[in-house]
This record gives C-alpha cells, sequence and structure tokens, in this order.
C-alpha cells in the first residue's frame, strides 16, 4: 500500500498544458492530480487506521515534456493502468492473507480505477478522433475546463 501512496499525482501534466496555454486541460489534470492526492490519503488513513505505519518513499522525477496533448493522455493512461495493476495485486495480497478488512477497502479503489482508465481514455479518443483539427482541440479545451476540483474529506472520514 505504500507504494500506491507514492506515485506520483500528474502535477507535471498540468505545467506541461499551462506551458501550451491548453488551460482547459491543465485544469482537467489538477483536479485529475486532487483527486489522485485524495485517494493516496484514503491509503494513508487507511494503513494508519489498522496500526500499519505508512512509509514514504522517494519517486522516479515524472517526465515534463510530450510531443502533443495525446502524448499525455497516452502516458496517463498507461500510469492509470500502472496503478490498476498495484491494486490488483493488493487485492489478492489480502485474498490470500485473508485480510477481509482490507478486501472490502480495496473494493472501492478497483471500481474507481474502473472509472478513472474509462475516464482518460475517454479523452485520449476523442482527442485522436480530432487528429490535426486545431479549432476541435480549443473546443475540448472549452469542455475540460469545466471539470471541478473535488474537495479534501475531513480526516474524520
Amino acid at each position: 500500500m505504500n507504494t500506491v501512496i507514492c506515485m506520483d499525482f500528474g502535477k507535471d501534466k498540468n505545467a506541461y498544458f499551462k506551458s501550451i496555454n491548453l488551460d482547459g486541460f491543465a485544469n482537467w489534470m489538477y483536479a485529475q492530480a486532487h483527486e489522485e492526492l485524495m485517494h493516496s490519503m484514503k491509503f494513508y488513513e487507511f494503513i494508519n487506521r489498522r496500526g500499519g505505519r505508512v512509509t514514504l518513499s522517494s519517486i522516479d522525477s515524472p517526465p515534463t515534456q510530450w510531443d502533443s496533448p495525446v502524448a499525455v493522455f497516452e502516458d496517463t493512461l498507461k500510469h492509470e493502468q500502472k496503478v490498476t495493476d498495484l491494486i490488483n495485486d493488493l487485492v489478492e495480497v489480502a485474498i490470500k492473507e485473508r485480510d477481509h478488512a482490507t478486501q472490502i477497502f480495496l473494493q472501492w479503489f478497483v471500481t474507481e480505477q474502473v472509472e478513472e482508465e474509462e475516464n482518460v481514455g475517454g479523452v485520449l479518443e476523442q482527442l485522436k478522433l480530432l487528429g490535426e483539427a486545431k479549432g476541435g482541440l480549443f473546443m475540448m479545451d472549452r469542455e475540460l475546463s469545466k471539470r471541478q476540483t473535488p474537495e479534501m474529506p475531513d480526516q474524520a472520514d
């Protein structure tokens, strides 16, 4: 579980989109990064509640430059797929250890990862459909600017 906590949150992608004046895409990535932080905190709190100890480790520096918005979302989808694999591995360990509380806790993340991959994959497919159509890119940018940043829950939640 400590590995999942230490995953990068995608602020680098927000900065990339800001640098190429796609503020709607930047907003989408900012909201995504914030959501990932919230997910990480769920793991943090669960480990602590179960009497474990969170051990934070360093992470590799994420990329900071991409060739296109498509490349950013391809990278993001790969990242989500890696997270899905990590969570699935945790589920397998919990099943093997007969740790029912952890199994129940992880089911939320299993479902969440289906949604994460679907959302990122949806944006990626739309970008691919656009091809080189700059007008479509700006329309998508406007649409992605509408994504709301989720609020952090109280620690008691």
